[in-house]
């Protein structure tokens, strides 16, 4: 009996040797597969960084200094001056870089390069302003901020895609009153050479209430509303000795505001003394 099942089993055992090779087999072959498919890559696309603010560099050629630094200043750029005729108020404006219109990245506060003409009509007094009163960056145009920021776009996905591509363009809103009509705009008195008054820009009165009201709502001091101060009060004592509509109003107006400065953050005592002067300057000449 017992000989008998031994000569079956020995009957049966290549078979099951076969099928248990068999099934090995398969199943390494599924396991391959499996790991295979696992390891498929799967579609991958590089991220980009958001594309940049521009902005467009105004055409501030032929223009006074005095104006040129306000149009530059209100398109969010900064400035320098560069060649032998330094930043006083009345020189005009001989060359700019970049070129007006030119498209430039928005990275804090790009710096337009001037070169200035003489007005010999109109002396060169006090301290020259060859910069901007607060830290400009370089210029930097799309392409270059591309290169810098932006990788190439990777994808291993074998199916067919369509990509839309939408560009959608902001516009910012200058929050500024309107200027008044040009006729309110009759000088207080003439100097010889100095500019005449921008009828494009507030009056000298309407920038004075514009910045106390900014400096009013002034919680602490800060770099960049230290400098819109600074920048505002040199434009308008400044149109005011040029004998620009109302300078002695504003003048008053620009010293109540240093007053308050000085009283609430202890600054301005030394930009009112020159307030001060500008007013008696404005009030003797005035007819």
């Amino acid at each position: 009996m017992e000989t008998g099942m031994a000569a079956r089993f020995a009957a049966l055992l290549p078979r099951l040797l076969a099928l248990t090779v068999i099934w090995l087999l398969g199943a390494a072959t599924f396991t391959l597969a499996a790991e295979k498919k696992a390891a498929t890559p799967t579609q991958t696309v590089a991220s980009q960084a958001a594309k940049p603010t521009l902005l467009t560099v105004p055409d501030v050629r032929g223009k006074a200094y005095v104006f040129a630094k306000g149009i530059l200043q209100d398109s969010g750029l900064a400035w320098r001056v560069q060649g032998p005729v330094q930043g006083y108020a009345a020189n005009s404006v001989a060359y700019q870089s970049p070129r007006a219109g030119a498209r430039v990245v928005d990275n804090g506060a790009p710096t337009v390069t001037l070169r200035l003409s003489k007005n010999s009509a109109y002396g060169e007094r006090g301290l020259p302003e060859n910069e901007a009163p607060y830290p400009g960056t370089r210029i930097l145009s799309l392409s270059e901020w591309r290169a810098e920021h932006e990788q190439p776009q990777e994808t291993t996905s074998t199916s067919p895609t369509t990509t839309a591509t939408t560009t959608t363009t902001s516009t910012t809103t200058e929050t500024q009153p309107a200027p008044e009509p040009a006729e309110t705009r009759e000088p207080d008195f003439e100097v010889r050479g100095a500019p005449t008054e921008p009828t494009d820009e507030l009056t000298l009165p309407a920038r004075a209430r514009m910045l106390a009201r900014s400096m009013d709502a002034m919680s602490k001091p800060t770099n960049k509303l230290v400098n819109y101060w600074l920048y505002q009060h040199a434009w308008i004592v400044t149109g005011a000795r040029f004998g620009w509509h109302d300078g002695a109003e504003a003048l008053r107006i620009l010293i109540k505001v240093d007053q308050s400065l000085v009283r609430r953050f202890d600054f301005g005592a030394r930009s009112e003394v020159v307030a001060r002067r500008a007013l008696a300057y404005v009030e003797a000449n005035t007819k």
